[in-house]
């Protein structure tokens, strides 16, 4: 279902649960100004359509003892479907990849990494990335600090896009 389908009461309901998704649906109702059944009905409906991929916390990563992050830029020797998706496959079982991201460029994947020290980061890479069958070259950048860090969709662009499209 593509984005100009959802009315604007659709669109204001996923920009409020993208801000606070702990929200009760009567708070998110009055917030988008329909009543409280009309609007679980829209939610389940947004669900359901794959708009809401799911609900979680936000947690803070270097509270927890996640001191680095990596960014990975990985080439594969081979980019054949079969051979692109046993990396896949193998990047989600990795749990210090945080996010797997193919490409289109110099590299065929980049990942993004946690861990709690360098010498963690280091075992992985080492031990499990670069022994990878079809990995032919592993660059890595470590983040200094990270100004931003907001996820979702920015829905300010896309309204501002339907205007001008209307």
């Amino acid at each position: 279902m593509a984005s100009t389908r959802l009315d604007p009461i659709d669109r204001m309901i996923l920009a409020e649960l993208q801000a606070d998704g702990r929200m009760t649906n009567v708070e998110l109702a009055k917030r988008v100004g329909i009543s409280a059944p009309p609007c679980l009905r829209r939610v389940r409906t947004l669900e359901e359509n794959g708009y809401i991929k799911g609900y979680h916390a936000e947690v803070n990563a270097k509270e927890l003892g996640f001191e680095v992050q990596v960014f990975a830029n990985v080439g594969l020797a081979s980019q054949a479907e079969s051979d692109l998706s046993a990396f896949e496959a193998k990047c989600k079982s990795w749990p210090l990849v945080r996010e797997c991201h193919m490409l289109n460029g110099e590299v065929d994947f980049i990942l993004k990494c946690v861990a709690p020290d360098l010498s963690s980061f280091q075992t992985f890479l080492t031990g499990e990335l670069l022994t990878t069958p079809n990995v032919a070259s592993v660059k890595t950048s470590l983040v200094i600090r990270c100004e931003k860090d907001e996820p979702g969709v920015p829905f300010e662009v896309l309204e501002a896009r339907l205007l001008k499209d209307a």
